[in-house]
């Protein structure tokens, strides 16, 4: 595996179970909540990924937030969506995306644009997520451009896809094909199912995915049993009816948020014990609060000092 990326990309190197953020910039040009809200995720997380046009709806641009996140101190994770540009946006926003600080990349397809508030806007697709993964390698480990220009400082980006192992009709060819492009990182769709993580690491172990790729978790804290029974309904969540059950018996909105983090810290704990799985990705969702009690309660904090130095 190349030593590319930043922090990171060494914490993962040196074998540290990792925390990542997430944060959504904004439908604003305005600059402070952003970076508020990066300040309030210093030393909990070790990176911060940034959003783009999430749910098919204009947002502030990923590499501005990108810079904002990085001025607040932490390490972003830029994420690139294949839905909204040509190869020449994508190549100027990796470029950009190192400028301003990024130092890992998260390539997505992005959401169908009926899904979001212009759904009579025109998906682009120049590149499908497996050759926009394939770019960003060619630049970080050729020094070139997908039309072979010579690129003078290339970005080196740790790169990564995202996978939702628990769908119903898994197939893991999706996953190798995105390896084989050179992603190295993989963040998960959402889970609360410890064991079946577990089973699913199991199960492309043989494969020699996990000497390929680091494995993040995505989980998101439990709030309540509304919050449960809306997470269960995304593709390729699973939220055990157990614990939907626990929720609703908690009474009051206080208690069952208090039963949640409960519930929440457990997965966290049980997700860490499974070798093969490299950290775990915590999305708030409006609640950053939440994800530094996960963090504190999990023995996950303070988040240690990198290994290295940012390879610049």
């Amino acid at each position: 595996m190349s030593r590319s990326g930043g922090r990171l990309g060494g914490l993962l190197d040196a074998g540290t179970f990792v925390v990542t953020g997430e944060v959504v910039p904004l439908r604003s040009g305005e600059p402070g909540s952003l970076h508020d809200a990066g300040r309030g995720l210093v030393g909990y997380v070790d990176a911060l990924n940034v959003t783009d046009n999430p749910r098919a709806s204009a947002h502030m641009s990923a590499v501005a937030a990108a810079r904002l996140v990085r001025d607040a101190g932490i390490e972003p994770t830029l994420q690139l969506v294949a839905r909204d540009r040509n190869r020449l946006a994508i190549t100027a926003d990796l470029l950009g995306g190192w400028a301003m600080g990024a130092r890992n990349l998260l390539v997505l397809a992005g959401e169908p644009m009926e899904q979001g508030d212009e759904p009579d806007a025109k998906p682009v697709f120049d590149l499908g997520p497996e050759e926009v993964v394939a770019l960003a390698r060619r630049m970080r480990d050729d020094g070139e451009t997908g039309s072979g220009a010579a690129i003078a400082d290339p970005p080196r980006y740790r790169i990564g896809v995202a996978d939702v192992p628990l769908a119903d009709r898994y197939d893991v060819s999706k996953l190798e094909r995105r390896l084989d492009a050179g992603a190295e990182l993989v963040w998960t769709q959402i889970a609360y199912d410890a064991e079946a993580m577990g089973a699913w690491i199991d199960a492309i172990r043989p494969l020699g995915i996990l000497e390929r790729a680091k494995v993040l978790a995505g989980v998101v804290p439990l709030r309540s049993a509304t919050n449960a029974r809306f997470l269960d309904g995304l593709f390729g969540v699973r939220v055990p009816a157990s614990v939907i059950a626990m929720l609703e018996d908690a009474g009051d909105p206080d208690a069952a948020e208090s039963v949640g983090i409960d519930l929440t810290v457990d997965v966290v704990r049980r997700l860490r014990t499974i070798d093969g799985i490299s950290g775990v990705h915590l999305m708030g969702i409006g609640r950053d609060d939440l994800v530094r009690t996960v963090v504190e309660r999990a023995a996950l904090f303070p988040r240690p000092a990198p290994p290295s130095t940012d390879p610049r």
